[in-house]
């Protein structure tokens, strides 16, 4: 089960309650749910009993939530809810959606990611001239005709909004090459000043996000035997699912950095410990998937 599965799957929830009277709420159009900020939190978490007890009173999310949880436990696909704090339901995927999930990952391959839920969009861009602005726009085009929108590029359009990045194209190239100089444009937040220093955009150790995914990539290539599980699976597995919701909300907000980021976190839960083979090769075609999104190599082995 997908994000996207699981949100419909959570709202078809909010509705059918509402129509056995066990509800008296208004069925919103949309239902966020995402990866809990920490592990022994289930796979997903949303806060939907919250947004429908607004204006309510104290203790009334909680009420809404025990209601969708007694439903959603009897939904195939779906192992255990729980309720958290005042009105957060965290829901536990059974195995068999895991599975379903790295089998979804492995069919689709370089496919993975893509999608259609921007189509029918087209968006109009401002032509960009300094270098971070620019980079953005390709990649930001790219992402959102991956998620099946258009993109024109003519005057009057949006602009790109951006920090500069101080320095030309010729003299980034010459001091990171083209991989590093990407990474360090794409992986800041629009607002914030990008790092560029080649001391820790091209060093070879733990310390630098970049190498730590080119890495996972070229060690899942290799991994080769299965295993157990580990405990750092369940994160792992939600992340591999939210990837193509992170693909196109880095196409909806204009921002690669996202994208960058769940790269970097996907790689940080495989490192940890992960020794299935088929949950390493899912992983790989992620971390590819998004390296190429973001224009950069994964190369097979570092």
């Amino acid at each position: 089960m997908t994000p996207a599965q699981l949100s419909r799957t959570v709202l078809h929830t909010v509705r059918r309650a509402v129509e056995a009277d066990e509800l008296c709420v208004a069925v919103p159009e949309r239902v966020k749910v995402q990866t809990p900020p920490r592990p022994g939190c289930g796979d997903y978490a949303t806060n939907v009993a919250l947004q429908l007890a607004r204006g309510r009173g104290p203790g009334a999310a909680v009420g809404i939530a025990e209601v969708l949880r007694r439903r959603l436990v009897g939904t195939p696909g779906i192992a255990a809810v729980d309720i958290a704090g005042p009105g957060f339901l965290n829901i536990t995927l059974d195995a068999h959606s895991h599975e379903q999930m790295v089998e979804s990952v492995l069919e689709q391959g370089d496919q993975y990611g893509l999608g259609d839920g921007l189509a029918g969009v087209c968006l109009r861009f401002a032509p960009a001239d300094e270098v971070r602005a620019a980079l953005v726009l390709h990649v930001v085009k790219g992402l959102v005709e991956g998620c099946g929108g258009s993109v024109v590029v003519e005057a009057g359009g949006e602009s790109i909004s951006v920090r500069a990045a101080g320095v030309g194209a010729p003299e980034l190239l010459a001091r990171l090459g083209s991989d590093a100089a990407r990474w360090g444009l794409l992986r800041a937040a629009a607002h914030d000043v990008p790092d560029l220093d080649p001391g820790r955009l091209l060093a070879q150790r733990e310390g630098n996000p970049l190498f730590r995914v080119r890495y996972a990539h070229a060690l899942a290539q290799r991994t080769t035997v299965d295993g157990g599980d580990s405990a750092h699976d369940g994160v792992l597995l939600g992340l591999l699912s939210d990837f193509p919701r992170v693909v196109e909300a880095a196409a909806r907000h204009r921002a690669p950095d996202r994208l960058a980021r769940h790269l970097v976190a996907t790689a940080d839960a495989f490192l940890a410990d992960s020794r299935r083979k088929r949950l390493a090769e899912a992983t790989r075609i992620v971390l590819a998937n998004g390296l190429r999104l973001l224009g950069i190599s994964a190369p097979k082995r570092l």
